[in-house]
């Protein structure tokens, strides 16, 4: 008798839940949606919350929409770029020694997190932020751009 009990409790015990959980969901009195397994404050208005079942909802596709490049805009150049423009027209030997410049300090702010860097105004040194030194990054990477074809 009682191995057969075992033999039919036994399965029982390992069978997955089958219950779907409720789900509450209500719009607020400034418009948010709120979602939640508690039933809301005002639960005596049936009219504003609506009970929802885990297994009814339908999960979201994740990362469907493929990211898309930005176009350039070409149409007009900026004062930068009709300087160095000229600059690589009228002096190569400056336009190189930009160049050559941009590359090392792009190297330093990639290489270096911890810098230092002199205040024009006061003389003194400071650290540099990391917002600062992303900056230098970017207009280094556009020198790049510009001076080295």
């Amino acid at each position: 008798m009682y191995p057969r009990f075992l033999a039919l409790v036994l399965p029982l015990l390992f069978m997955a839940s089958v219950s779907a959980t409720v789900i509450y969901k209500w719009v607020d009195k400034n418009g948010v949606t709120h979602y939640s397994q508690q039933i809301p404050e005002n639960a005596n208005d049936q009219s504003k919350s609506t009970k929802l079942y885990s297994e009814d909802i339908e999960p979201k596709a994740i990362g469907t929409v493929a990211p898309t490049a930005r176009k350039e805009e070409e149409n007009e150049l900026s004062q930068a770029q009709q300087d160095a423009a000229a600059i690589n027209e009228n002096d190569k030997e400056q336009a190189k020694e930009i160049c050559k410049n941009a590359k090392y300090n792009l190297d330093i702010l990639m290489t270096h997190t911890k810098l230092n860097s002199k205040d024009q105004q006061t003389g003194e040194v400071v650290a540099v932020t990391e917002e600062q030194r992303q900056e230098k990054i970017k207009v280094q990477k556009q020198r790049i751009k510009l001076f080295c074809k």
